[in-house]
């Protein structure tokens, strides 16, 4: 596929962090209709947030693996 023609293709966030990322910026479509709240939403990806950071914040399992395992 030709790289203009892949632009346009759509694709998922890569990691939590880029979700979150993606839903803080556009979230109004959660709103509509009283599904959601703005303070839920800020309530819930400021906990997710507290996630992604605590697990990017340490090694993986795997990375025990490959360097520490003896």
């Amino acid at each position: 596929m030709p790289p203009e023609e892949l632009k346009k293709v759509p694709n998922v966030a890569g990691s939590l962090g880029e979700a979150l990322d993606c839903l803080n910026a556009d979230h109004e479509f959660l709103l509509k209709g009283d599904v959601f709240t703005v303070d839920f939403l800020d309530t819930w990806i400021s906990a997710k947030l507290k996630e992604h950071d605590a697990m990017r914040l340490r090694p993986h399992p795997y990375e025990f693996s490959l360097y520490y395992d003896v």
